[in-house]
């Protein structure tokens, strides 16, 4: 999603690995010592040197960290909607308000302690510390207790499945015998090395531009799922730019990207050893919807009438076809993301959801009696006020800019006076926060499994001074909220009571937009064949799941695919 940058020292580390890479005789990988046919090296996760290893610092910590090392209570399958047993070895729900999760037998953390329930609730009573990210939990937890060694029942004061199985898939297990002493501090701010976890790989080393991590030869699930890591390495690269990282694949010095890399469709046409999940278009699996994102505290952009025209303006397919080359799709109305078909009303949908329409846009503008009246070819408000909007997308980010510029282009057309800019990211991101801004592209929420966590991020209430996480166009509609709500209440798996909620959030969505669905973005991989093999694919015989090592992908399929590729010879 971004053009990648590195400050100049650490972009000639990585230049430098690439330049030497095989100088150790053709044994290792690039600039390093360890066995080429054991090591796996993947990029386009990491932005900058790892420096810490706390899962509660999330975006901060190296990738890995959670899925690598920490696991979760279970695992999602995007593919077939369904919860899978990980450290939990079998769960029960006793009651509405009561769920009683038995952890497996066997399972050691990698200090040779024994992981037991304890560490559940540590875990979860850790929510209650100023700065943890999953604080919310204790909005609707009323206790958890360790029954027994092995068997943890947590008692909610309200029934909200949904949510708290996101929780339950997405929060790793930390050990009570490192985590229960720890200061407030430490717990949110310590950088937490040599990390102790119970997954299949351990923390070994890391410099400037890579993390080294090595196989946990004692993990649990080689012989509780039958599940083998044939790489005894995994060396995540730090970007340094897209022409690095391409030729780094190229050359098989990377043997997986999970960045966008723009051209990718064409190496992936040319060169047999660089595959991805489809044969063509789009080529990846989608992951997240990019929303444009107005700001509804600024007018006009608080006027259902002129997102609607707005809405329309835009070509879709002009900005699939040309910065994204076809490597993404548009988005449904909706915004839902293919994997949640179930959840959509196609029939609500084709009455009620805009498309590109030039004309129509401009019908709804002259009917919300917005006029050209000083003939500049820009529309000015009901009142006669004059229009400028800014879009801003972070600079660097190539495909972004590419689709605002467009956007910018498409709302000009039918009278809309909107600017493309490229602030810095971290400007961008803290004037968004704080809702100071016009129109921002965004993509916060990614796949999970519940279309719960996509309403929560559009609808969230109450807006604070402060809107770091959800709902940064500061839209209030209590109405979409305590749907959202109840969408939490439903049974987790109950694809037909969820869609009865989604179906009364689609009519609410269709007819504010309060954000306007762009494009599914990718999960960017492209992977190279030279040294490993049998990466995910639509191919019969080969895996299904996610190829992509971002934070939270690891436990939807991730970790399976690091088990099923195979080194080769």
């Amino acid at each position: 999603m971004r053009m990648l940058r590195l400050p100049a020292a650490l972009a000639a580390l990585a230049l430098a690995a690439t330049a030497c890479a095989g100088a150790d005789g053709g044994d290792g990988g690039p600039g390093s010592g360890y066995p080429r046919g054991e090591t796996l090296y993947t990029t386009g996760t990491a932005w900058s040197a790892p420096t810490s290893w706390n899962p509660m610092m999330r975006g901060g910590f190296a990738v890995g960290t959670i899925g690598l090392v920490y696991e979760s209570l279970f695992h999602y399958d995007p593919e077939t909607g369904e919860y899978v047993h990980w450290l939990a070895e079998s769960d029960e729900w006793v009651s509405d308000t009561v769920h009683e999760i038995t952890l497996r037998e066997g399972v050691t953390w990698n200090d040779g302690e024994p992981l037991v329930a304890q560490d559940v609730v540590t875990t979860l009573e850790l929510g209650q510390t100023d700065g943890v990210p999953y604080g919310n939990v204790w909005d609707y937890i009323e206790n958890v207790e360790a029954t027994d060694e092995r068997t943890v029942t947590v008692t909610f004061s309200e029934s909200r499945p949904q949510e708290w199985m996101n929780w339950a898939y997405s929060n790793p297990i930390l050990p009570a015998h490192v985590w229960g002493d720890m200061s407030a501090t430490d717990i949110t701010d310590s950088a937490n090395e040599n990390p102790v976890g119970t997954g299949p790989y351990v923390y070994e080393s890391h410099t400037d531009d890579r993390m080294i991590w090595e196989r946990n030869d004692e993990w649990w699930a080689t012989d509780a799922l039958d599940m083998t890591m044939d790489a005894r390495y995994i060396v995540d690269i730090v970007n340094a730019s897209n022409d690095v990282t391409m030729g780094m694949l190229t050359q098989g010095e990377v043997d997986l990207s999970n960045n966008f890399l723009p051209g990718i469709d064409q190496l992936l046409n040319s060169n047999e050893n660089i595959v991805s999940f489809y044969e063509g278009p789009p080529y990846m699996k989608s992951a997240n919807t990019a929303w444009l994102v107005p700001n509804h505290n600024r007018a006009p952009l608080d006027d259902t009438a002129f997102r609607q025209a707005l809405a329309h303006s835009i070509n879709i397919t002009e900005i699939v076809e040309g910065p994204y080359a076809n490597l993404v799709q548009p988005a449904n109305p909706t915004g839902l993301l293919p994997e949640w078909d179930a959840y959509i009303d196609h029939e609500l949908v084709s009455e009620e959801g805009f498309s590109h329409d030039a004309a129509e846009a401009v019908a709804i503008l002259e009917e919300a009696g917005y006029m050209d009246e000083d003939g500049d070819g820009f529309v000015e408000t009901p009142d006669g006020e004059p229009i400028a909007l800014t879009l801003e997308v972070p600079s660097g980010w190539t495909d972004w800019m590419e689709a605002a510029r467009l956007i910018e282009q498409h709302a000009q057309d039918v009278g809309i006076n909107i600017t493309a800019e490229f602030p810095d990211q971290g400007l961008l991101d803290q004037n968004r926060n704080a809702g100071e801004y016009d129109l921002v592209i965004n993509n916060a929420r990614q796949l999970s499994n519940s279309p719960w966590t996509y309403y929560d991020y559009l609808f969230q209430l109450p807006i604070q001074d402060e809107q770091t996480t959800v709902n940064f166009h500061r839209y209030e509609n209590e109405e979409a909220w305590q749907l959202t709500e109840e969408l939490a209440r439903v049974p987790a798996g109950d694809v037909e009571a969820a869609a009865e909620v989604t179906s009364q959030l689609q009519e609410i969505f269709l007819a504010e937009l309060p954000v306007i669905p762009l494009w599914y973005n990718g999960q960017w991989s492209q992977a190279n064949n030279t040294h490993w093999t049998n990466w995910p694919s639509e191919a019969e015989g080969t895996p299904n799941s996610a190829a992509v090592m971002w934070e939270g992908w690891y436990e939807m399929g991730g970790i399976n695919t690091l088990a099923e590729i195979e080194p080769v010879g």
